[in-house]
């Protein structure tokens, strides 16, 4: 018996590798395995075995995956080999002789091959060492964050010990095994400098320097493009080694290759130090195309300098500026290009100024031959500057005399281009309307940088120009907290941290919008930051008391946008009434009467205005204060637009029942004034029927909310029960509040159909969640309902859900008679996706009852029935309850496989509710004794026999 991490997770035997099954199996034994003779807790191993909030049948789903785990190794005499599965407390603990681990052995391995003294005996240890490898670590586990983890640092051994097998190549002089044994590791993983370190050398050895050589340049040029940085000391020191031909096989260095010849280690490298640079001396930059070989100590005088005093043009630094740690090093790295144009775009009020600034005033020294600042006034009152305006100033801060500066754009352009291609110069443009107004703006120099901020996403700079673009969010409520405390001082903040916080929400994290509470509180002293609070709650002032003076929230959006075309104000003003918190092109044209085309036009105008955000592909989202000033620019299309929307949730959420449960829900009779949507999502397959329901619930529930609340309660308890192939997928998922508004809402109609519907889908969560009492008084009046409202269909589905509740309580003859009605209720009409139904329950009953043969028969009779590829959900439940029927008959290899069969394909499915009953079914039977001493019995009947 062998235990395998390094490669695919398996455990090796004799007759071959036990069937593990799930993904989740195999993570528990990967986990136990990583700490093997030691104690697992029940914590660590959910977090190994869920990335997220874990279900709340979490330990039920590990106890099952353990006792079938354990079964296994039972059945493979595991015992005999020192091998066992304990439980201990709330842990878990697999002993097992380290011998039988492969990352063990691996371990001894290096171990040993420190130990040699002869570099041959140190090749084979640690040939043999990697032998042992079958591919990446934990291959077939689950990408949970500690798993991951220890799959990086095996890996990282496992790199490491490639290095020192090309080191003891080395020392027995077989450089063209070093080389190869680091090539294919080193194209792997491009960016891990020692690799290419060892690679150079080894290369350089076996008489290849031009391949050292192109090895050196090609890993520089990734590191600084991918990482904006430099090469370390270690890749550094080996490309100088091999220019001064150290170490070499014999013959000198190439003189195109020698150091002083252009090399980023020579002193022909442009040396200006990008903002980012580690302090402690200037950073080199290579490849530039036009590298100055001076540093700036020795720069000259600019011409166009009086006296060589640099041009200065920036406004003061910003005050107060907080966080902002990840923008400002995405800016020092874009500034690290060749002649880059780094473009901060974000919503109004977002700080894209003060971010420049700060970036700009934080190393001066970076720009030796001046700063250069002009507001573009693309999003102000006041009307923009000419490009001609801009140039004018830019060439006099330069030197230039007033009559030397052209009097056309072009000739300004073109001078201040000419002047600024060997100067290492800054220049931002603030608050640009379009790429456009930029453009003849930029400098020629290759160590110019240019930095642009703008409210829109400016696409043409970006295709044109390749610009960088640095997108500027909100802030984090720490980073808003901050702010506050820099203008009110901290003692007041930290007197007040919950209303801090609560403060800095309802800004929705936007600077301007925390700086004009802040002026407002600095203003009045007397004031708390609770009452404050308080006053902003009320979202319907609450962008008045965002404004101070000329500044403020609202007048920042108005300038933003009073320069959209008509179309896009329109579904701007629209999506202000959205009930929900995400939309996308239909959802935007439901809201504007319009066609998802032009929907999806105006959102993408929108975006590019940063007024709405997509989180997604092909869904947006609106930040609080843009939806409550939109909601203002058209407050009487409100009507129209929840209507509209509610009416797309409906055909939406139609099309998305078909799709995952087709035929299972009879189409209900539209609202009498229903408003057919221009055009209606498909769905390709149940997946993506299913995503789309569970990525819409909390809208869903909002919608529902809406429409209860303006009176549509016929919309309200559709839009809920709609929703029912996602309320089967995940029962256990907090569904009764929003069902029992959908009841209300039936109820508030007198619609004896829909009452009865919602009070069988209600009635049977409630059974689910352990609630026998409520679901009874809910489900009882449900059949004489759907009676009433000729539902047939309905009332089977009733007298189901009403029989399952009944068996929980313990009335199972009266429950197996009531799916028997039900059962000849479905065959009447005929509906095969109800007769499944209620086969699938009785069967259950049945087992429980002690019919085990019934229940088998019952079971074959629903299998029938199919289509089985589009019912994962009643395959599983039927595979279980199958398996636990050939349990109870005496087939236990059978039972088992069933049993295991529906684990596997419940968790392939992501259906953690029928892996839960098929997990709790296996539970039971491979951790009794019978099952233990069976195998047990049998394992020694086939050695007997051997």
């Amino acid at each position: 018996m062998e235990f395998r991490l390094l490669g695919t997770v398996c455990v090796d035997t004799l007759t071959g590798p036990l069937p593990l099954g799930p993904a989740k199996r195999r993570s528990l034994l990967a986990a136990l395995l990583l700490h093997a003779n030691t104690p697992v807790s029940m914590a660590r191993l959910t977090d190994c075995l869920w990335d997220e909030e874990p279900p709340l049948h979490a330990r039920t789903v590990i106890q099952g995956h353990v006792s079938r785990l354990r079964a296994l190794l039972v059945g493979a005499d595991a015992r005999a080999y020192g091998v066992e599965l304990a439980t201990l407390g709330d842990a878990y603990v697999l002993r097992a002789p380290e011998t039988l681990l492969d990352s063990q052995r691996f371990e001894e391995l290096l171990m040993l091959a420190r130990e040699q003294r002869e570099p041959a005996d140190t090749v084979l240890m640690l040939k043999e060492a990697l032998s042992l490898w079958q591919g990446p670590a934990l291959t077939g586990t689950f990408a949970s964050a500690p798993l991951q983890a220890a799959a990086h640092a095996l890996e990282e051994s496992r790199l490491s010990t490639v290095e020192q097998l090309a080191g003891a190549y080395g020392e027995l002089g077989e450089h063209h095994r070093a080389a190869a044994v680091l090539r294919a590791e080193a194209v792997a993983h491009p960016l891990r400098e020692s690799l290419a370190a060892a690679l150079m050398t080894a290369l350089h050895r076996s008489g290849r320097q031009s391949e050292a050589l192109d090895c050196f340049h090609r890993t520089r040029r990734l590191l600084a493009d991918e990482l904006g940085i430099d090469p370390g000391r270690e890749l550094a020191d080996a490309y100088a080694r091999v220019l001064r031909g150290e170490g070499g096989p014999g013959g000198p260095v190439a003189p195109e290759h020698a150091a002083g010849a252009g090399s980023p280690l020579s002193g022909a490298a442009s040396t200006r130090a990008r903002p980012g640079a580690a302090p402690g001396g200037p950073q080199s930059f290579a490849g530039t195309g036009a590298a100055r070989a001076v540093l700036p100590a020795q720069v000259p005088p600019s011409p166009y300098t009086a006296g060589g005093v640099p041009a200065d043009l920036l406004p003061r630094a910003p005050r107060g500026f907080h966080g902002r740690g990840a923008e400002l090093t995405a800016l020092s790295r874009a500034a690290a290009g060749e002649a880059p144009v780094c473009l901060v775009t974000g919503p109004a009020g977002v700080g894209k100024t003060a971010l420049a600034l700060h970036w700009a005033r934080r190393s001066p020294a970076a720009f030796p031959d001046g700063r250069l600042f002009a507001d573009l006034r693309g999003f102000g009152e006041t009307g923009e500057p000419t490009p001609l305006e801009v140039l004018r100033e830019f060439l006099l801060a330069l030197g230039v005399a007033p009559r030397r500066v052209p009097e056309s754009v072009s000739g300004a352009a073109a001078l201040f281009r000419s002047l600024t291609d060997r100067l290492s110069l800054l220049v931002v443009l603030d608050n640009a309307r379009d790429s456009g107004q930029v453009r003849p703006l930029l400098p020629g120099g290759a160590d110019c940088v240019t930095l642009v901020t703008s409210r829109h996403r400016l696409d043409g700079l970006i295709a044109s120009d390749a610009a960088v673009p640095v997108p500027v969010d909100i802030l984090e409520p720490t980073d808003g907290t901050a702010l506050l405390a820099g203008v009110l001082g901290e003692e007041r903040v930290l007197a007040e941290p919950v209303a801090a916080r609560r403060l800095a929400e309802l800004c929705g994290g936007l600077p301007l919008a925390l700086r004009v509470t802040a002026a407002r509180l600095a203003g009045r002293p007397q004031w708390t930051l609770a009452a404050m609070a308080d006053e902003l709650a009320d979202e319907r002032s609450r962008l008045s008391y965002l404004d101070v003076e000329d500044t403020g929230v609202s007048a920042a959006l108005r300038l933003t946008v009073q320069q959209l075309p008509p179309d896009a104000v329109h579904h701007l003003g629209r999506l202000g009434h959205h009930p929900g918190s995400h939309f996308d092109p239909y959802t935007a044209a439901a809201l504007a009467g319009s066609d998802p085309v032009t929907a999806g036009a105006a959102l993408e105008r929108l975006a590019a205005a940063h007024l709405v955000t997509e989180a997604g592909p092909g869904r947006w989202i609106l930040h609080d204060l843009v939806r409550l000033y939109a909601r203002g620019l058209d407050p009487a299309g409100a009507p129209d637009a929840l209507i509209g929307v509610l009416d797309h949730y409906i055909a939406t959420a139609l099309a998305a029942a078909d799709t995952a449960e087709p035929g299972g829900e009879p189409c209900f009779v539209l609202p009498d004034d229903f408003h057919a949507p221009t055009a209606t999502r498909d769905f390709t397959d149940r997946a993506e029927a299913m995503s789309w329901l569970a990525a819409e619930r909390e809208d869903l529930t909002l919608a529902a909310a809406a429409a209860r609340a303006a009176g549509l309660d016929d919309r309200a308890w559709r839009i809920i029960l709609l929703q029912w192939p996602h309320v089967v997928w995940r029962v256990r998922d907090g569904w009764v509040p929003m069902l029992e508004l959908a009841l209300a809402a039936a109820v508030a109609r007198e619609d004896p159909y829909a009452e009865s519907r919602v009070r069988n889908l209600l009635g049977w969560v409630l059974t689910e969640e352990g609630r026998t009492g409520e679901a009874v008084a809910t489900l009882e009046p449900s059949p004489g309902l759907a009676r009433q409202a000729g539902d047939r269909l309905g009332e089977a589905t009733a007298l189901i859900n009403l029989a399952i509740v009944q068996a929980e309580q313990g009335g199972l003859d009266v429950a197996m008679e009531g799916c028997e009605r039900a059962l000849a209720l479905a065959r009447k009409e005929p509906d095969a996706h109800t007769e499944m139904l209620a086969l699938q329950h009785l069967a259950r009953m049945q087992l429980t009852a002690g019919r085990p043969r019934d229940a088998l028969d019952s079971a074959r009779t629903a299998f029938d029935l199919g289509p089985e590829h589009e019912e994962a959900a009643r395959r599983v439940l039927l595979l279980s309850v199958s398996g636990e029927a050939r349990l109870a008959l005496g087939a236990e290899e059978e039972g088992i496989r069933l049993l295991d069969e529906a684990a596997t394909e419940a968790e392939r499915a992501d259906y953690d509710e029928g892996a839960v009953r098929a997990l709790e079914a296996l539970l039971r039977v491979t951790a009794s004794p019978d099952h233990v001493r069976r195998h047990t019995e049998a394992t020694r009947r086939l050695t007997a026999d051997g």
